[in-house]
C-alpha cells in the first residue's frame, strides 16, 4: 500500500497490517520483499507520528486547555475517529500564502472545520468532509516501482552494468597460451531533466484553512511530476536533459542498453500464446527470469480478459488490484504510454523484464512557489513547482519489448 492509502487507515488497521505483512514475509522474495519492507517502514512512521500527536493532545489537556484546537480529536474519540491537522503542513501552507519556497516531502489527511453565519447573525458550525471525493487515478504506479537513487544537488549518474561475463574458457595444450575470458562492462548515463508543473487558481483558495490549502497544492503538482515521469520511463527521447526511456533507441549501437534486435515483432493480436511468447523470449538461454513485470496499456490488458477458448472459458486467470494485478501470476502494471497491440505500426507495445532494472535518479525535492501578482486584476493566484530527475534502463538487454511490426513499404 501507498503512503496515500496508509494514511487513511485507523491505527488500529494499521497494526492489522503490520502483523499481516510479519505473517507473509517468509513468502516474500525479491522486489515483494522489497515493497514489504518499504511499506513497514512507512507504518512504523505514520504510528510514530499518531503517538506523537497523542501525546501532545495529552499534555495540552493536563494545562487545562478548555477548548480543542481547530482540526483537534474530540474527547472520547475512538481509533477509527480523524486525526488532528498535521502542524509541519500548516507551517508549508502559511509559507506558500507568504510567497516563500517549500520543500514537499510526505502528505497527511486534513480536517477542516469552518463556521457559518445564518441571516440572523446566529453563527453555526460548518462541517466540512475531511477528503476530497476524487477522480480516476491518471498516474502509473511504475514510477513507485522502479529503482529511485537520491542524488540531492547531482548533475548526472552514471550506473555500471555487465554486458557479458565472457564465454571464451576452453581446452589448451600445454604450454601455450590461456583462453581469454575476460567480461565486458559499460556505462548507462542518467542525467537530469528539469520537470515543471504549473497552475492557477481562483483566489477564493486561499481562504481554506492552511493545513488544506497545502494538501491540495501539494497533490496537485506532485500527480502532476509523478504522472509525466511514469509515461518517461516508458517513451522518454533521450538526448541531452531527457530521460531515456524503455522503448527509447539510441542512434549510435555502443549506447545502446537494450539491443533492438531482440525487439518481439512477431505478435500482431493477442492469442493463447502471446504470454508464453514474451516471458520464454526474456532473458539468457540457461534460465526463465520469475522477477519480472509486464507493462502495458489497458486496452490490451482487457484483450487478454476477452479471449476465450472454443469451449468460452476464459483463456487467462487475471487479478485486478487497480493499476496493478497478475496475468496467469504473472504481475502487470498499467501504463498509457504503451501502445495498442495491432494499433500503429512500429510501436512499442509492451514491456517486460525486473523493474529493478531501471533506475530514476532524483537530484532534488519538489519545489514549488505561488505569487498573486500575475493575474492580480482577475483574482488568479498562479502556482509553479519543478523537480530534477532523470532515468535509465541500467542492465544490459533489462527488458523486452513487444513492437508492432513496421508497416509494408
Amino acid at each position: 500500500m501507498t503512503r496515500e492509502e496508509l494514511m487513511k487507515l485507523s491505527k488500529k488497521e494499521l497494526k492489522n497490517r503490520a502483523a499481516d505483512l510479519g505473517k507473509k514475509a517468509q513468502a516474500f522474495s525479491g522486489q515483494e520483499l522489497t515493497d514489504a519492507m518499504d511499506e513497514m517502514r512507512l507504518i512504523g512512521e505514520i504510528l510514530d507520528e499518531i503517538k506523537t500527536r497523542e501525546e501532545l493532545m495529552a499534555a495540552a489537556a493536563a494545562a487545562g486547555t478548555a477548548e480543542p484546537e481547530e482540526g483537534a480529536e474530540e474527547p472520547g474519540a475512538g481509533e477509527g475517529s480523524q486525526e488532528p491537522k498535521n502542524q509541519a503542513r500548516a507551517k508549508s501552507g502559511r509559507a506558500l500564502k507568504d510567497g516563500k519556497k517549500v520543500t514537499f516531502k510526505a502528505k497527511a489527511l486534513a480536517s477542516p472545520r469552518n463556521a457559518l453565519s445564518t441571516a440572523n447573525g446566529i453563527v453555526m458550525p460548518q462541517h466540512d468532509s475531511p477528503d476530497i471525493s476524487p477522480t480516476f487515478n491518471n498516474v502509473s504506479s511504475l514510477i513507485d516501482r522502479v529503482h529511485t537513487v537520491p542524488l540531492p544537488g547531482g548533475e548526472s549518474y552514471r550506473r555500471p552494468y555487465v554486458v557479458s561475463y565472457g564465454d571464451g574458457a576452453g581446452s589448451t595444450a600445454e604450454g601455450a597460451d590461456y583462453n581469454a575470458s575476460e567480461p565486458e562492462f559499460k556505462y548507462a548515463e542518467i542525467v537530469r531533466e528539469k520537470i515543471t508543473a504549473y497552475a492557477e487558481e481562483p483566489e477564493e483558495m486561499i481562504k481554506l484553512p492552511d493545513a488544506d490549502y497545502d494538501a491540495v497544492v501539494e497533490d496537485s503538482v506532485t500527480r502532476a511530476i509523478k504522472r509525466y515521469a511514469s509515461r518517461q520511463i516508458l517513451v522518454g527521447p533521450g538526448g541531452t536533459g531527457k530521460f531515456r526511456g524503455i522503448f527509447f533507441n539510441p542512434t549510435e549501437e555502443k549506447e545502446q542498453v537494450i539491443d533492438p534486435s531482440t525487439d518481439i515483432t512477431t505478435i500482431t493480436a493477442i492469442d493463447d500464446g502471446t504470454l508464453d511468447e514474451i516471458i520464454y523470449s526474456y532473458g539468457g538461454d540457461e534460465d526463465v527470469e520469475d522477477v519480472a513485470v509486464l507493462i502495458l496499456n489497458k486496452k490490451d490488458l482487457k484483450k487478454f480478459a476477452k479471449l476465450r477458448d472454443k469451449q468460452g472459458r476464459k483463456v487467462y486467470t487475471i487479478k485486478n488490484h487497480g493499476n496493478t494485478g497478475t496475468i496467469d501470476e504473472v504481475p502487470f502494471i498499467i501504463n498509457s504510454a504503451c501502445g495498442e497491440v495491432g494499433g500503429t505500426a512500429g510501436a512499442y507495445a509492451m514491456a517486460y523484464g525486473p523493474l529493478s532494472n531501471y533506475e530514476v535518479a532524483i537530484f532534488g525535492d519538489i519545489d514549488a512557489r505561488k505569487s498573486e501578482h500575475y493575474k492580480f486584476k482577475q483574482g488568479q493566484v498562479a502556482y509553479r513547482a519543478d523537480v530534477f530527475m532523470g532515468g535509465n534502463v541500467v542492465a544490459k538487454n533489462g527488458f523486452i519489448r513487444v513492437k508492432n511490426p513496421a508497416a509494408a513499404k
